[in-house]
């Protein structure tokens, strides 16, 4: 599964959830996932934009966090994930990353 084939998934959870007030960039080298959640809903773009947040991960173990087969705190424990900024906004995901 690659992240575009989970990115509705991923944009309809974000928008669901509470907005995090906050905006996250997850950085996977040659794509930018964005979540702006600023508003009144959180939204999810394709976008490389200056955050309050920026996530450092491969895409295979973004698509691994996001499908509950990668554990988040063993995911940063691991070095597969690199968190730059507010860590307050990461520990926000819980929602997107729920199954």
């Amino acid at each position: 599964m690659t992240i575009e084939e989970l990115m509705p998934k991923l944009a309809e959870k974000a928008a669901a959830s509470a907005p995090i007030g906050k905006t996250l960039c997850f950085d996977m080298g040659s794509k930018q996932l964005y979540l702006d959640g600023t508003g009144d809903t959180n939204k999810l773009t394709f976008e490389n934009k200056p955050a309050d947040c920026h996530i450092t991960v491969s895409e295979t173990d973004l698509v691994a966090l996001a499908t509950g087969k990668l554990n988040p705190m063993a995911a940063v424990m691991g070095g597969k994930v690199k968190i730059k900024g507010e860590m307050g906004v990461a520990m926000k995901l819980g929602s997107l990353f729920s199954a």
